[in-house]
């Protein structure tokens, strides 16, 4: 049996610490333009919203990602007292900048804003508020509760200055933001800016976007987070439009994001954020059986489930409370998983987990199977928190967001787990969890929370539910688009105009031509996705009925692990044909599945006939894309149905190992770096599309084989 130690050595000390340091804080931070919730200037604020609400005028919010935290960005939000908050855009810095991830001010994520807001007639005046994704008063407090926590081992975090997550060395800039927003923006004062809890961004968010309906029952809303402000796990009761706070665990550390991290980093051999994902997928060749995987039954100690549905980290098993990065594991852990790799090792060759070493390394099946026991202890978390949840809300419709929620697998089994049997025992009625996930439950979703939440305190209705995530950036234009084409090394070519159904439906069937030849096709239209997952504005394209895609888009695309699996995008048709969609995930038919939150089982006889969007478990983590949200891309799909038999495609993000291509010239330079990239089709705000492809040497042939070919048979065909 494992030694258990939860909780700090010296809470008193920590709570002290943290009270301390957020009044410290408050003195300072409060004279250079920061301003806490319940201060003089955020309530008057709070009330010249609701009286310009009041009198029907249009309020116009912008939440911001600072620097110091990943993710930085900012948000616009337009508010009306007769429908609430709409999302304008949420333009995500490090889409323009390159940098995934980013920890930096979002400097051009706020030029690309006020391009729209000039655009739209309104200008830098007409923003009533500037909020913060973070509460940095009590985020202070927290940081000084860390240190003093565990001392004196705990102190060691001091010396920790740069994390994929957070950057202590740009915390400076951030304090410096009002005066640099104010610089940027050509005003002469700094710009107050009100921050905003962490965790109620989240929420709120994610709740007013949910399709459940405020109709007198009860919605529950889990926050399960690397961390926030206060804590790094957060529940919610939502009843007739107002949300109260459940319960915070008041601890960076007792954190499922966090141990999620840590391990599948130090385990998988890539950085934080970047190794979750990695690692999920993973987990799915490894054994996934708690009953025969030879190392779940230890590596659940890692996590106490505790009463009322508490999470705590075992402290005797784990180091990461003071030393996260090169010695995160005790003894006990170290007997687990083995010595964990060290940051110098991170990206390594010889070091990641590859699923394609089972056939040479002797330690590749250990190393999946676990990355499955991870997996599995996590989902116990993520069980245990929402059970009790449940029990004590007495709800039955369940919105999951922060870092947790974007692992589909858990997502899935949340649903499977709280069936009908387990209501009908603990709540003695006869429903089942109904579930939602928005598309952005990470930080990139919270700067979008902070508008929301204070549109709320304002006294504005929830607003109008989601339906897509195309809110980063703005469309290109085709002068854009032509100036990213004047390249040597790049042919392109004009292919037709979709801003109408006629020439709509040609380069849908265009496309679904060229991906049925096992052509692989990126779409670049529109405003991009906010959120990590590609929905059909950014996105890679292939044929679901094609064995060999996955390894030819790993290797030749996109040049990533063999371990990632490839999406499949589908019509809601093909979704319900081909896999299990779950009752639970149903809501306004089927809205969870339209942003790769989610998993599903494949159906019996898919595999074999869309074997390139099944991974090895049996699963696709699906999106179903409705015509009124994506027009285009749902038209490929019924091409696809005409093509090859099946109105579904292999979906992918359109990058390589970067953020995903924001502007034409981030996409033609994408073309560039992806050998197996047979055509880019990039979509005008026009409705104009040109073609890009390889030019000179590097042309195949390919594409203008296939054009031509398609065009000789749209001509006979008229």
């Amino acid at each position: 049996m494992q030694k258990l130690r939860v909780g700090p050595r010296h809470p008193r000390l920590g709570a002290a610490s943290f009270r301390l340091a957020r009044w410290l804080t408050r003195k300072t931070m409060g004279k250079i333009g920061f301003h806490e919730l319940g201060s003089d200037f955020a309530s008057e604020r709070i009330a010249h919203v609701r009286g310009k609400l009041a009198r029907g005028e249009t309020v116009y919010l912008a939440g911001l990602g600072l620097p110091g935290t990943h993710n930085s960005g900012v948000a616009l939000v337009e508010v009306t007292q007769a429908h609430g908050p709409r999302l304008i855009l949420n333009n995500e810095e490090e889409r323009f900048s390159g940098n995934k991830h980013t920890t930096e001010y979002p400097a051009q994520s706020i030029d690309a804003m006020v391009a729209t807001l000039r655009g739209m007639g309104r200008d830098i005046a007409d923003i009533d508020a500037w909020l913060t994704s973070w509460d940095y008063f009590a985020l202070g407090g927290m940081l000084a509760r860390s240190m003093f926590e565990e001392a004196p081992q705990s102190l060691a975090l001091v010396r920790v200055a740069d994390a994929t997550a957070f950057d202590r060395r740009r915390l400076d800039q951030m304090t410096r933001s009002p005066r640099i927003l104010a610089k940027q923006l050509g005003l002469a004062d700094p710009v107050p800016l009100i921050c905003m809890p962490h965790h109620g961004n989240h929420a709120w968010f994610s709740y007013a976007a949910s399709p459940f309906a405020d109709d007198g029952e009860p919605v529950a809303v889990a926050v399960l987070d690397g961390t926030g402000d206060t804590g790094s796990v957060s529940l919610y009761s939502v009843k007739d439009g107002e949300m109260r706070q459940l319960y915070c665990n008041d601890s960076m550390f007792d954190s499922l994001g966090m141990f999620y991290s840590v391990v599948s980093s130090t385990q998988g051999g890539w950085t934080w954020l970047s190794s979750e994902g990695r690692y999920m997928g993973a987990a799915a060749w490894g054994d996934m059986d708690r009953g025969s995987n030879p190392y779940y039954s230890r590596l659940k100690h890692v996590l106490h489930l505790g009463a009322n549905g508490e999470i705590s980290l075992n402290r005797a098993m784990a180091n990461w409370y003071y030393d996260p990065s090169f010695k995160p594991y005790k003894r006990p852990l170290i007997d687990i998983l083995g010595e964990p790799l060290k940051p110098e090792q991170l990206w390594n060759p010889d070091a990641m987990l590859r699923v394609e070493d089972i056939k040479h390394r002797p330690d590749t099946q250990d190393r999946l199977d676990k990355a499955a026991a991870t997996q599995l202890v996590l989902e116990d978390a993520m069980i245990h928190v929402v059970d009790h949840l449940l029990r004590l809300t007495g709800a039955h419709r369940l919105v999951l967001t922060g870092g947790v929620a974007l692992n589909a697998i858990g997502n899935m089994r949340l649903l499977e787990h709280f069936d009908e049997a387990w209501f009908e025992k603990n709540q003695g009625r006869k429903v089942r969890l109904h579930l939602w996930v928005p598309p952005v439950p990470g930080d990139p979703g919270v700067v979008i929370g902070a508008a929301w939440q204070f549109a709320h305190l304002a006294g504005s209705p929830r607003g109008a539910p989601m339906t897509h995530a195309f809110y980063c950036g703005a469309p290109p234009t085709g002068a854009d688009i032509a100036a990213a084409l004047q390249a040597d090394d790049v042919a392109s070519q004009r292919v037709g105009d979709i801003s109408t159904a006629e020439g709509l439906n040609a380069i849908a069937d265009l496309m679904a031509y060229m991906v049925s030849q096992s052509g692989v096709v990126a779409i670049y239209q529109g405003a991009a996705e906010t959120g990590p997952r590609a929905l059909g504005h950014r996105s890679i394209l292939a044929n679901p009925c094609d064995a060999d895609a996955r390894e030819r888009l790993n290797e030749r695309v996109k040049y990533r692990e063999a371990i990632r699996p490839l999406a499949p995008m589908a019509t809601l048709e093909a979704a319900r044909k081909y896999f299990e969609l779950l009752p639970g995930a149903s809501d306004a038919d089927y809205n969870a599945y339209n942003y790769m939150v989610l998993t599903a089982h494949s159906k019996p006889g898919a595999r074999e006939k869309i074997p390139a969007v099944i991974h090895a478990d049996g699963t696709g983590r699906i999106q179903i894309v409705r015509e009124a949200d994506d027009p285009l891309i749902h038209a490929y799909l019924k091409a696809m149905g005409r093509r090859v038999g099946v109105e579904m495609s292999v979906n992918t993000s359109f990058n390589v190992a970067g953020p995903i291509a924001q502007s034409p010239q981030q996409a033609v330079d994408t073309l560039r770096r992806s050998k197996g990239l047979d055509a880019v089709l990039m979509v005008a705000d026009d409705g104009t599309v040109h073609a890009a492809w390889h030019g000179g040497e590097r042309d195949s042939g390919r594409f203008t084989s296939w054009l031509a070919e398609w065009r000789k048979a749209q001509a006979s065909d008229s």
